[in-house]
């Protein structure tokens, strides 16, 4: 096989300049439809999940997960901005720590602080 890795993710808004400034400013991605974002190497799970699963919502197509370092410091940061996040003992374990924010729009997005 000759795929690598995800060149992009490519997704409708209502409003993308804001949805994009989003993404910037809370989470420090340079979103946007001229932007490209370098980020660090490391894993990437692709799975897709039944119809009637209850992961994530079922009125959204999908749930972006974001590999991030610091989730204390980030979820401090995005509770000041008054985002909600959600956090739950449950999900720390082997695999590492995990919360939950949407974006402007409602997409969930899970993120990630890998173990170790």
């Amino acid at each position: 096989m000759a795929v690598t890795g995800i060149g992009g993710l490519f997704f409708r808004s209502r409003d993308p300049e804001a949805r994009a400034a989003w993404y910037r400013e809370h989470l420090g991605i340079d979103a946007g439809q001229d932007a490209v974002w370098t980020q660090a190497s490391g894993m990437t799970v692709f799975a897709p999940f039944p119809a009637d699963s209850d992961y994530f919502a079922a009125d959204q197509p999908f749930m972006l997960n974001l590999r991030i370092s610091g989730l204390d410091a980030l979820v401090a940061s995005l509770e000041s901005a008054g985002i909600p996040v959600e956090r739950r003992p449950e999900w720390e374990g082997e695999y590492g720590r995990f919360a939950r924010i949407h974006d402007l729009e409602g997409l969930p997005i899970e993120l990630w602080e890998p173990a170790g």
